[in-house]
């Protein structure tokens, strides 16, 4: 065979099709994901805010996810769909997208809910969160601008690190200590997922994963109740009565606009907690873009980012006060068969949720723990790849990147504790323990305050500086330490609020860190300059070309 025709061979178009069979079983992966997360917003709407099921719920908040969440997959689809044809190959994975889950608690929590608290007034809470929401998404905007050059000069393992960080702790704690309220069904379902999605196991009669791992989770459930071996409350399951209490159509509200303008008059207040939480949302797209780099396929990040921030804009015009956002797990939906197909499935599944107020029949009839383990799968997929796509010698980077997110996490689980002992206390505040009685007891909760602040930027700082210095090329350790300076002493990072808000700046709690970086960034330029340190490979590095490809796994043959 002659050089010219294996040329011609290979420069042939390989056909792009937007469904091959490994986009179903990465839909009921991506698809159960979202709706989980679908049916979380709903319930801190209805339960813990205590919003108007027809009016607010189910008549603006879910129909204007039903329309912001698809258009991200539509793009996202149309994102690989062509650089699948750019690049001749028919491996090329969409990006997932839906609801932005920690904005999801931060915007009922720290925006609503007080809010709620303060004026009695659930509509001008729901009004405040749209505003917020409309905030995040013009930062988002912002931040598409800048991102590209913050990712050219950051290592992987620091944007790995610190998502593996956030996908370990908050999107995978939570459901593996849940999955122990009901084993039997958590693990039936959790070892169907390792075997089809992680060992690359063909199911008989090639049946989804995901679909087996949910239905047979679900089928258990079911004969626990019915036997009498547990209850609808093991299993977390709605009332059957309640399965069809709010079916039927609800369409759009375009008229939301002006609840949207009367949240955005009393926008000062917001800003505290939405400006870093922008950054935070666009720091970790671009580190999902990084992690879809890794597995091989490569996004133009502003492209990314502005289905975030726009959808963010139209939602919140339309009622919906939870930005959606580029999720954590493209290598895990690609390594399950997903290509272009699974994502643009997941958004007219949700959209069909939304719009015919489908919720409450699936917190009837799916047992939640039977989906717990779809997310305990991404947070080990994506703490895998943060190790196997980069060079092994930058591992303690990976490490360093994710403890801030962990201080995080074990932040907020003391405060819940507290939180839930004063609630027992009626309020009375007995369930507060002061902070030198916890260091007394080994718990320096003031401590990880400062050290889980802005977690994904700390992450992201530190792992940096630590690849940095790993490789002794001292000076960008310094840049990245000086960063860190400035992140902090505003308060961006390592601390519990901004330093500046509306009632004036206050630099007593953040100066100190700041400080502490500075004396890094000396330094490190101290053995760039004067002990002419050079930088120079690590003895125990290897070339990335080695390591990557660990997550680009064959598609199933689903």
């Amino acid at each position: 065979m002659s050089e010219a025709t294996v040329s011609t061979r290979r420069s042939a178009p390989a056909p792009v099709r937007f469904w091959v069979p490994g986009d179903l079983n990465a839909f009921f992966g991506l698809g159960t994901n979202v709706m989980l997360n679908v049916i979380v917003l709903t319930g801190l709407c209805l339960y813990v805010l205590r919003f108007s099921p027809g009016n607010i719920v189910y008549g603006s908040i879910l129909p204007a996810l039903g329309i912001a969440l698809p258009l991200g997959n539509l793009w996202y689809a149309f994102l690989a769909y062509r650089l699948a044809q750019k690049e001749n190959r028919d491996t090329v994975a969409a990006m997932p997208y839906g609801p932005s889950v920690p904005h999801m608690f931060l915007v009922v929590f720290v925006v609503m809910l007080p809010t709620l608290l303060k004026t009695k007034d659930p509509v001008k809470a729901w009004e405040a969160g749209l505003a917020w929401a409309f905030i995040i998404g013009v930062i988002i905007l912002l931040g598409a601008f800048v991102g590209p050059t913050v990712r050219k000069y950051t290592p992987r393992a620091a944007m790995l690190g610190t998502l593996a960080g956030i996908s370990i702790t908050f999107i995978s704690m939570q459901p593996a200590a849940r999955m122990y309220l009901a084993p039997v069904v958590a693990l039936a379902a959790f070892a169907i997922i390792l075997i089809g999605w992680t060992a690359n196991i063909r199911l008989p009669w090639n049946l989804p994963a995901g679909l087996v791992a949910v239905l047979l989770g679900t089928l258990i459930g079911w004969v626990m109740i019915f036997t009498g071996t547990a209850t609808k409350t093991d299993m977390q399951l709605s009332p059957l009565s309640d399965a069809f209490k709010f079916f039927g159509f609800h369409a759009p509200n375009i008229f939301n606009v002006p609840h949207l303008v009367n949240g955005l008059a009393d926008i000062g207040p917001l800003l505290v907690t939405a400006i870093p939480l922008g950054v935070y949302n666009f720091t970790e797209g671009m580190n999902n873009v990084e992690s879809a780099s890794a597995a091989g396929d490569s996004y133009n990040l502003r492209y990314i980012l502005g289905a975030d921030g726009i959808g963010a804009l139209v939602g919140s015009a339309l009622g919906s006060p939870f930005p959606p956002a580029v999720y954590i797990g493209h290598p895990g939906w690609k390594a399950a068969g997903g290509r272009i197909g699974y994502s643009l499935a997941t958004g007219i599944f949700v959209a069909v949720i939304c719009f015919l107020g489908l919720v409450q029949l699936f917190l009837a009839v799916f047992p939640i723990q039977a989906l717990y383990p779809i997310l305990l799968f991404i947070g080990l997929v994506i703490g895998a790849q943060a190790f196997q796509t980069t060079p092994r010698a930058h591992a303690a980077g990976v490490v360093l990147a994710l403890i801030p997110n962990i201080a995080n996490w074990a932040q907020g689980q003391i405060d819940n504790a507290f939180a839930a002992a004063n609630l027992l206390a009626g309020g009375s505040g007995a369930g507060h323990v002061p902070i030198e009685a916890m260091a007394a007891n080994g718990v320096y909760y003031a401590g990880l305050v400062k050290l889980g602040g802005g977690a994904v930027l700390a992450g992201l700082v530190l792992g940096a500086i630590a690849v940095f210095i790993i490789d002794r090329e001292f000076v960008k350790a310094a840049i990245y330490a000086f960063a860190g300076a400035v992140l902090s002493f505003f308060g961006f990072i390592h601390a519990g609020s901004l330093a500046c808000t509306g009632a004036g700046c206050n630099f007593g709690p953040t100066w100190a860190i700041a400080t502490g970086y500075l004396v890094m960034a000396a330094i490190a330029l101290a053995f760039a300059y004067v002990f002419r340190v050079a930088a120079a490979p690590h003895p125990l590095d290897e070339s990335a070309a080695e390591v990557e490809g660990g997550l680009q796994a064959e598609p199933l043959a689903t």
